[in-house]
This record gives C-alpha cells, structure tokens and sequence, in this order.
C-alpha cells in the first residue's frame, strides 16, 4: 500500500533484465502499485557473469537505458555486487521486491533477517510463469520463433 503519511515509501528491485519481457514489467508494475518510489537495480554484465556463467545479450548500458524509458521506474542504479543490504540502506528502501520463486529461500529468508533489522521487508511478487530470459535464449539458440 502507498504511503499516505508525507514519507513516501520506497521500494527497491533488481534483476538482470536482458531482453526485457513481460514478466520484467510484471514485476516492475506489481513493485510500482506497492510503493510511492520505485529504484530498481540493473545487473552489471560482471556480474550476471559471475552468478550464471554467461553475458547478457543486451549490454548493461543498454538495459539501463530501457529500465529507465518503463513508467513505473523511477530510479535506475547499477547493481554490481550481491550487498543487497547495503543497497537498502543506501537507498533508503522501506521494501524490496522479489519473484515469488525466490520465497522460502534460506537466501530469502537470510535477506529477509537482514532487512527487518534496519525497517525495510520483502514482498514476494507472483512470478509471471512460460516467460523468462533463459527461455528466450534457447528459442534463439534453437531457432525457434
């Protein structure tokens, strides 16, 4: 729910975003009905390297550049470590939203401990099922569009 104190209430999400689809704007739009602020953090090309083993198709300028051009986001940063309570506080976030495929988590519920600690929580938004990146690559790999 939005604030209707004069704190705006902020939110934080981050993912890869690399070749942007639906379930991407799902997220986003879902983030955006729950908070007054939306920061969304956009991998670094590092990183995504790191935590899958592959580059994203779309660089992460690029990806930038079209987080920023969604209307529900507000703030795009760079996310180029996995600190994501250092992220938190340093923007300020009153909650973090993630793919509901994450809820449960020993990940999750660590993040979770760690937010509550400095006033921020998690909101498990529903993961938008048959669409993701992942999928997308291998039709592209496979030829099948």
């Amino acid at each position: 729910m939005k604030s209707k104190t004069t704190k705006p209430i902020i939110g934080y999400t981050t993912g890869c975003y690399d070749m942007f689809h639906i379930g991407h704007l799902n997220i986003l739009r879902r983030a955006k009905e729950m908070c007054d602020f939306l920061v969304v953090g956009v991998t670094t090309d590092d990183l995504c390297f790191q935590r899958k083993h592959k580059y994203p198709i779309i660089n992460e300028q690029q990806r930038m550049q079209i987080i920023s051009a969604v209307r529900y986001v507000d703030k795009v940063v760079l996310q180029s470590d996995m600190d994501k309570l250092a992220a938190v506080e340093r923007e300020n976030a009153d909650i973090v939203f993630v793919g509901s495929d994450w809820k449960g988590t020993q990940a999750w519920d660590e993040y979770e401990r760690e937010f509550a600690t400095v006033g921020c929580r998690v909101v498990y938004l529903k993961h938008t099922d048959g669409i993701s990146s992942t999928l997308l690559r291998q039709k592209i790999e496979k030829n099948e569009f």
